[in-house]
């Protein structure tokens, strides 16, 4: 009898997917409002179907934006420039909606010193690392990212011939033999014009697009093989579905393979846990994972709104630790500061050196192409030091 195969997918969708335009509008408001007002408290959320956005949400900002410059500029990037697309940066229709932020919420995260900030909302964050990837990140799911930015990178370089924004992909990982990993299915589905040869451009994605990115993580190209299976896909982006923020967080974060509290990222300003205790718990779960102290990680920060500290922090080895949770709990104590204030100040979050519009894209964690804070390793040796005195 066949033994049955042990396998896990992930998936990724690029830019041009219509929930990923939302997110990146969303934060590109993010961006035009912390550029004049590094205090700016921000909850954007976009709809998009068509050639029309709805931009609302609760705003207080001393910057100036206009919101749909913003969108224009956000789709002219993506590649949504021609009237055959649809949605096009052109003639697209904006609804600005946006409103003041709650006096309320204000109340609970106007504190004056770091140390002292409140969360701006309940809830509970999950940070994940794994020794699957150099980076500490799921093979599916990096994988899978690799797959949409490298058809997406194609496409911008005009290499990938008679490619749209639209794309997503799935990675299927066999897991049965643990110290021999493969790839089991790749799947992509990619918007394509309406007069090309079908054949052609399903061997270009085999050959320049899977079989590469396989080769990259030294990985197996005998897998199995689909692109787009209804065998055809014109229609796509905001003319093809309609696109909301926040509907794509387990691509934002770890393709399933960790839990998830529910909140998204995009649109937030960092006084909202959604954003900044999640990138907090990945930059805790890296760290220790990095140090040795677990082959798989999980951390769980929750959080109550206008209180500074986390009301509890949850961790889960997967039994792949030598040592004992009250051990890593300990350690994680007293290395790390979880109080939103302080992850605000110590990963720059007000006035970072990056564009939050530019990683709604191919993951909010894992990241290897942009330089983010809480992707740095700088705490390991801390940990190896402490954890062997507890």
């Amino acid at each position: 009898m066949e033994k049955e195969k042990i396998l896990f997918s992930s998936e990724s969708v690029s830019e041009g997917h219509p929930d990923k335009v939302c997110d990146r509008i969303a934060d590109a408001v993010l961006d035009e409002c912390l550029k004049n007002d590094p205090d700016s408290h921000v909850a954007c959320e976009v709809l998009g179907t068509n050639n029309y956005f709805l931009v609302a949400g609760e705003i207080t900002s001393k910057s100036k934006i206009d919101v749909t410059k913003i969108v224009k500029d956000v789709l002219k990037e993506i590649g949504y420039d021609k009237e055959e697309l649809i949605c096009d940066y052109h003639t697209v229709v904006v609804d600005d909606k946006i409103k003041q932020q709650s006096p309320d919420i204000n109340r609970g995260v106007n504190q004056t010193k770091p140390e002292d900030l409140g969360a701006g909302d309940q809830g509970m964050m999950f940070g994940y690392a794994s020794n699957d990837t150099n980076n500490y990140m799921p093979l599916p799911i990096a994988i899978a990212h690799e797959l949409v930015r490298e058809a997406t990178s194609l496409r911008h370089d005009g290499a990938f011939i008679g490619a749209r924004p639209d794309m997503k992909s799935q990675v299927t990982i066999d897991y049965t033999n643990p110290n021999n990993l493969k790839i089991d299915t790749i799947l992509m589905s990619i918007q394509h014009d309406p007069d090309i040869n079908f054949e052609e451009f399903k061997k270009y994605v085999e050959e320049n697009i899977m079989k590469k990115v396989a080769q990259k993580f030294n990985l197996n190209t005998d897998f199995k093989v689909l692109i787009n299976p209804t065998g055809r896909f014109v229609l796509g982006g905001t003319a093809g579905d309609t696109g909301l923020t926040g509907r794509k967080i387990i691509v934002d974060t770890y393709g399933g393979s960790a839990e998830h509290g529910g909140g998204a990222f995009s649109g937030k300003d960092p006084s909202k846990v959604d954003r900044s205790g999640a990138y907090m718990a990945r930059y805790i779960a890296k760290n220790l994972v990095a140090a040795g102290v677990a082959d798989r990680l999980q951390v769980q920060l929750a959080y109550a709104i206008g209180v500074s500290r986390p009301i509890s922090i949850g961790i889960k080895t997967y039994h792949s630790s030598k040592y004992s949770d009250e051990q890593i709990l300990t350690v994680i104590n007293k290395v790390f500061d979880t109080r939103p204030g302080m992850i605000i100040q110590n990963f720059s979050l007000k006035k970072p050196s990056f564009r939050y519009q530019d990683i709604t894209n191919y993951g909010h964690v894992g990241r290897s192409d942009i330089s983010l804070p809480w992707e740095k390793l700088d705490k390991v040796e801390e940990i190896k030091k402490l954890i062997k005195n507890i």
